[in-house]
Order: C-alpha cells, then structure tokens, then sequence
C-alpha cells in the first residue's frame, strides 16, 4: 500500500496539540485501504510544553515521528527536515494551529489522482484576521507574482500535497533562504488548486511576527527575483534627469545656490544607501551560501 506523509512543524502551539492529533489522527480513517498514514511532526526549538507533548504521542503511535530542533530555527527549516526524513509516496505539510482544515488533505489526494503532482490549498477567505495582516498578505503575493517570472499562485501558504517526484527535487535544493511556497512551482510539476475558506487559530497566538513575515517576504522576491537590481538602474537614471534639471535651475534661475546642492546631495546619498542595502540583500546570501553551514541541527529524534 502507498503512503502519506503528513509534516507538521511546531512552534509553542501546545494549547493546539490534542485537538491537532485528534483531527490529523482521524485521517488514517479516512484513508483506509487507500493509503497508510504516517505523521512527521518538526518541534522547532518550541519553549512550552510542546516537546513534552509530542514525546508522548510519539511513544504510544509508532506512525507518529518528532524531530525536535537544538533551537528555533524557522518555519520553512522545520518543513525542511520533514521533508528531507519523508519517505511516503505522497507528503502532504500542514500548520499545527489548524487554520487549515486537516480534512482537505483527503481532497487534495482525490486532485492528485488527476493528474497533478502539486495540489496547494487556495484560501478564499480568512477568517478573524487583522485589516493589516489581509491587506499585507494580499499586497505581498501579488508584489511577488509581479516581480518574479515564476509563476507563484496568490493566496497560498505552505499547506499543500506534492508527490514523491517533487519532494526529491525540493530535497536537491540547498539554498539557505527558503521559501518554499516559490521552490515547489519552480520544479515544474504540473499543479492545481483546491479552495477553502481559512479559519481562526484553535488556540494561541500567531507565531508570525511582522519581522518574520517581512523577512519571508524578502526571502521569496530576493530568492526569485532579479527586479531589485533592475529597480537600481531605473533610480538612476530618474536620478540623472534630476540633476541635470538642478543644472539648468542653477545656471539660468535665480534659486538659493546652497539649497539646490544640498537637496541634490541628500537625494544622491539616500539612493545610493538604498541600492547598496538591495545589493547587500544579494551578496549577504552568497556570503550564506559560502559559508555551507547546516540549515538546521536536530537535538533528538522519535521513531525515525
């Protein structure tokens, strides 16, 4: 019989964890005589009971398997290791906060069957969610289809079922910077979407902060998107019509000589700051890359 995988990373989500193996478990019911089901939860580096709690089910459920992380090192490295210790036919990553519903899995396996070996969850709605965190997530993945010839799907996260196929190729992927939401459509296997409207949090708080999401943000356009540079060369051409306008408001205006010059030396310094921060986003991934560290260290492991 072929299996599913199912990764779950975690992060302090221990008020979310029985009702998350309660709803994830009933699914090897849904699946029987179709596939066998296998869980690979990733605990990344969590500071509540949340370690606890995944030891434990892993010690009555033998299907059940924990990673946990010497320390926090990030959601896409948590969907990373589950991914690199997947062995099923099918893998399918799902948040622990159950925003999204466990029970699409099955779904998304119908859709595979298909013909497609990516089926990703397309929100339709969010529910309970922030003006900002709407506006921002909106604003974000269509910046990002704009500006990256990939073609990304909007409204997406990580939650998704791919195939064995693809999970070797995003396996062969070492990048330091992951976004994996832009590395699975980059292998070019063939995809579609299965809509849902997102719920609220079961319990807890996100785990997101608006650091973290601006540096995911930067992870998927710096990862995919050579646009930023391009935007240098356009600044600096808008930059050099600019001066030469001062040039002529000099020579044949009447204008405060000293106002014109400083103004044209803040305008020069700030856009040559800016380009050197976009440059710096580039050559600070290769400085990542070279240095070819683990992309996560694992403190112990469960049934694996």
């Amino acid at each position: 019989m072929k299996t599913l995988d199912i990764i779950v990373p975690v992060f302090n989500e221990e008020s979310c964890l029985d009702e998350t193996f309660k709803r994830l478990l009933a699914l090897r019911e849904t699946f029987k005589n179709k596939l066998k089901v296998n869980y690979i939860f990733v605990n990344d580096g969590s500071k509540d009971k949340s370690e606890e709690i995944l030891n434990q089910f892993a010690k009555e459920d033998k299907n059940i398997k924990v990673i946990n992380f010497s320390r926090n090192f990030g959601h896409q490295m948590a969907v990373t290791a589950g991914l690199e210790h997947s062995c099923g036919d099918y893998i399918a990553i799902i948040d622990a906060d159950l925003q999204d519903p466990p029970e699409l899995i099955y779904d998304m396996y119908e859709k595979s069957l298909e013909g497609y070996d990516i089926v990703y969850g397309k929100r339709l709605k969010r529910k309970k969610e922030t003006i900002f965190k709407k506006l921002t997530a909106w604003g974000f993945y269509r910046t990002l289809k704009s500006m990256c010839k990939l073609d990304i799907p909007t409204d997406t996260g990580d939650f998704r079922l791919i195939t064995s196929k693809v999970r070797d190729a995003l396996n062969n992927m070492k990048e330091k910077h992951r976004f994996i939401r832009g590395m699975v459509p980059w292998t070019g296997f063939r995809s579609a979407p299965v809509y849902f409207n997102r719920d609220e949090r079961f319990a807890g708080e996100t785990k997101y902060s608006l650091s973290k999401m601006l540096k995911l943000a930067s992870d998927g356009i710096f990862s995919f998107s050579y646009k930023p540079i391009d935007f240098i060369f356009a600044l600096g051409v808008i930059f050099a019509i600019i001066s030469l306008i001062l040039l002529f408001v000099m020579i044949f205006d009447d204008f405060e000589e000293e106002w014109i010059i400083s103004f044209a030396i803040f305008f020069a310094s700030s856009i040559q700051l800016f380009a050197m921060n976009i440059l710096g986003q580039y050559i600070a991934r290769i400085y990542d890359e070279a240095k070819d560290r683990p992309l996560y260290v694992i403190k112990n492991k469960i049934n694996l």
